[in-house]
């Protein structure tokens, strides 16, 4: 890449440029890989689950196969491993498409000598017989500390909508969020959502990678002879982020 790459750069916000004047990390271009092959990440015209119309789309349920769930889990583990350590008891995926992420995530680190680490999923709908409720897995108790494994932050609604199902289960301690991608956008206020959620819950927050990083490692990118990310659509997600962008760190 070299001199092509840091060139590309340059006409992105001051944000990314920050970002393109440093090597991405290996399993940040991985993740980066492993989405578009899987079909996860795309570009056109979509809806989020806050409402907001966006020229990029995010849908962790593309992942259809072990070798992807497998890959991904290594990386999530990887990242875990690096920004959280071993301060966490518990691991807890939101319903539904955090708990093949948290399910594959805890065999993953289990492969990566962690010791064995106990997950837990929740149901969309309480169930009224047999073990009842709307937890699966390892029950949360007092003390625990609960790290959440999700796949993306936009506005911070599943969030929200996760830690009271938690908190009233057991006085639990939030360890933390991770998400493989953070889309930077403004949350209630003016900073972004994994800010203010990091705020709002006291707890840690990680997104494996950006909105920015990804821009910036596929604008030199072809398929095809085509280019990933055409001028046209660059310029949308531009207007995008100028209209839905948190303020850089």
């Amino acid at each position: 890449m070299g001199q092509d790459y840091h060139a590309a750069c340059t006409d992105w916000r001051a944000g990314a440029r920050d970002v393109c004047s440093r090597p991405m990390q290996s399993h940040k271009s991985e993740l980066i890989e492993l989405m578009m092959e899987s079909g996860v990440l795309t570009f056109g015209d979509f809806t989020t689950k806050s409402g907001r119309k966006t020229p990029y789309f995010l849908d962790a349920g593309r992942y259809r196969t072990g070798q992807q769930l497998r890959r991904l889990s290594r990386i999530y583990a990887l990242a875990i491993g690096e920004h959280f350590g071993q301060d966490y008891d518990l691991l807890f995926g939101p319903a539904y498409k955090g708990i093949p992420l948290v399910v594959s995530t805890a065999m993953a680190l289990a492969e990566q000598g962690r010791p064995d680490i106990p997950f837990a999923f929740n149901r969309k709908e309480s169930k009224d017989h047999g073990e009842g409720g709307v937890l699966v897995g390892q029950r949360p108790r007092d003390g625990d500390r609960v790290l959440i494994v999700e796949d993306v932050t936009t506005a911070g609604t599943s969030i929200r909508e996760t830690v009271p199902i938690l908190c009233a289960a057991a006085n639990i301690e939030l360890a933390g969020l991770i998400v493989a991608v953070d889309r930077k956008e403004k949350g209630r206020g003016p900073e972004s959502a994994l800010s203010e959620l990091a705020r709002e819950f006291q707890m840690k927050t990680h997104a494996i990678v950006d909105i920015d990083e990804i821009v910036s490692h596929l604008r030199t990118r072809s398929v095809d002879g085509k280019p990933v990310l055409d001028a046209e659509t660059l310029a949308r997600i531009e207007s995008y982020r100028a209209l839905h962008g948190a303020p850089s760190d």
